[in-house]
C-alpha cells in the first residue's frame, strides 16, 4: 500500500501543455502564426499564443473576438496596422481552410478601405471615430502584403479569387489591372448580370478601367438596384469602395449558404 501523502499544492502555474488550448481553429491559427512569424509578434497574436483561454470560446466566438481585436468594430486603431501581418500569414497558408482564407482577405480589404467606406457613409459629416493616421498606416500595411497574396491566384479556389480581385483593384498596378480581365472572364460567363458574383465581377472590371465616368455610372446603377445607397455628393472612389465592400460581404454570405453554413 502506498502510504505517501499527495504533494502539497505549490501555487505554480501548470506547464503549458497541461492548459486547455481552446477551440480547434485557434490551435490551427496558433500553429500557422508560430511557424510564419517567429520573430514578429504583434499584440493581437496574444489571443493565439497566450496560455489563457476564454471559457466561452467556440470556433465562431473565437474568430469574432480575434478579428475584432485586429479591426475593432470596423475602425482602425494605433495597433491595427501591426495586426495586418497576422491576416496576411493566415491568408497564404494552405493549412488554413479556404473559407477562413477568404475571411482573412475580406478583412484585409475592409481594413484598407475604412477611410473611404466611412466617408461615403457619413458624407458630408466627418466619420465618427476616424483615426486618419492609423487608417493610413493600415492601408499601407495591406498594400505591402497584397503582392504575395496575388501571387497565389492560380493556386486559390474560385471563391478566394474573388477576394483577391477586390484587393487587386484596390491597389492597381500596371501588371495587375491588365491581368484582371482575362482572369475574370470565366466568372462573367458562368455568373450572369443580376447575380451577386456576376455583379461583383463586372463592377471590379469597371473599376479596373480607371474611368471616373464609368465608375460613377456603375456605382449609381448597382446601388439603385441592390445595395445600400450613399450620398451622391460623396467622392466617387469612396462610394465605389463602399459598394464593393457590400458586394464582397454578399458574396461571402452566398458562399456560406452554399456550404451549409460552414
Amino acid at each position: 500500500m502506498d502510504t505517501q501523502a499527495p504533494p502539497e499544492p505549490t501555487g505554480q502555474v501548470p506547464p503549458q501543455e497541461d492548459i486547455v488550448p481552446g477551440p480547434p481553429i485557434r490551435l490551427l491559427f496558433r500553429d500557422v502564426i508560430a511557424d510564419c512569424l517567429s520573430d514578429r509578434r504583434p499584440p493581437q497574436a496574444a489571443m493565439l499564443l497566450d496560455s489563457e483561454v476564454a471559457p466561452f470560446w467556440g470556433n465562431r466566438s473565437f474568430l469574432a473576438d480575434f478579428y475584432n481585436d485586429i479591426l475593432h468594430q470596423d475602425t482602425c486603431q494605433p495597433t491595427t496596422a501591426d495586426g495586418i501581418v497576422l491576416l496576411a500569414a493566415l491568408a497564404v497558408d494552405d493549412r488554413v481552410p479556404a473559407r477562413h482564407r477568404f475571411e482573412a482577405m475580406q478583412l484585409l480589404f475592409n481594413a484598407a478601405t475604412v477611410t473611404d467606406r466611412h466617408l461615403a457613409e457619413s458624407w458630408p459629416a466627418t466619420p465618427l471615430h476616424a483615426d486618419l493616421d492609423s487608417e493610413a498606416r493600415t492601408r499601407s500595411a495591406v498594400q505591402a502584403c497584397t503582392p504575395d497574396l496575388l501571387a497565389r491566384w492560380s493556386a486559390e479556389c474560385p471563391a478566394n479569387r474573388l477576394a483577391l480581385a477586390g484587393l487587386a483593384v484596390l491597389f492597381p498596378t500596371g501588371r495587375t489591372l491588365p491581368a484582371l480581365t482575362p482572369r475574370l472572364r470565366g466568372f462573367t460567363r458562368q455568373h450572369p448580370p443580376g447575380t451577386d458574383v456576376g455583379d461583383y465581377v463586372r463592377f471590379i472590371l469597371v473599376l479596373a478601367s480607371q474611368d471616373a465616368n464609368q465608375t460613377l455610372a456603375a456605382t449609381e446603377e448597382f446601388t439603385d438596384a441592390y445595395w445600400t445607397g450613399t450620398p451622391r455628393a460623396a467622392p466617387t472612389r469612396a462610394r465605389a469602395l463602399h459598394l464593393l465592400g457590400e458586394m464582397l460581404a454578399r458574396v461571402k454570405t452566398g458562399l456560406i449558404r452554399s456550404n451549409g453554413g460552414q
